[in-house]
């Protein structure tokens, strides 16, 4: 089964990036990679990454963390029908949402991140599905047209996929963007772009970059 071991996400400036990410999410030295952005980039990149904690507690500790690092609000902090959370963009254009599916503390934070989520926005996805499936992924759960969710097996890292102008909404952001989309997925898979331009390469490779 194939899964994701990397995201290398491309940055104007990685050592500002690097120290946002690991005073903000305490990323350092993790999966997350960091490159120097060398394509323009306008507007909704088409993905999110989505962090699951345990309790709202968690939720407003990560937040208030990466507003005080310097992110800026897409969807503040809030109860919903499926539990707790928030949406920013980070100082490089990145969007991370944080949420639990918990809407009370039962206690307080525990600093955990409980497991990620890659959320690409995609034209058709169906397509998308078919193309991931063709490259060993596993569904987990679909939805029709609208949403697939692959398993992650021992990786941290979850990958979805969602229409992309119902995910410019669900992050707050006007759907239109251009450009690069400033990611890179690392996996055992052959290198190269899926339908919507998302590119992957070999795990190796991103965490030598």
């Amino acid at each position: 089964m194939t899964s994701i071991e990397t995201i290398t996400l491309e940055v104007a400036d990685a050592a500002a990036a690097e120290r946002f990410y690991a005073s903000a999410f305490g990323l350092a030295d993790a999966w997350l990679c960091l490159r120097a952005a060398r394509e323009p980039t306008s507007g909704f990149r088409g993905f999110t990454l989505s962090l699951t904690v345990p309790r709202p507690a968690d939720v407003d500790v990560l937040i208030g963390a990466a507003l005080d690092g310097g992110a800026t609000v897409l969807k503040p902090v809030a109860k919903s029908f499926w539990g707790y959370g928030g949406v920013v963009r980070a100082p490089d254009g990145a969007i991370w949402k944080v949420a639990t599916s918990a809407k009370k503390d039962t206690g307080p934070a525990t600093g955990r991140i409980e497991g990620v989520v890659l959320l690409l926005g995609v034209a058709d996805v169906a397509a998308s599905k078919r193309f991931y499936q063709d490259r060993g992924f596993t569904v987990a759960k679909s939805f029709g047209r609208m949403y697939v969710e692959f398993a992650a097996g021992s990786s941290p890292i979850t990958l979805a996929l969602y229409r992309r102008r119902a995910l410019a909404k669900d992050a707050g952001v006007a759907p239109d963007g251009s450009g690069s989309h400033r990611i890179v997925v690392g996996g055992a898979v052959e290198p190269g772009a899926d339908p919507d331009g998302f590119v992957w390469e070999s795990a190796s490779v991103a965490a030598r970059s």
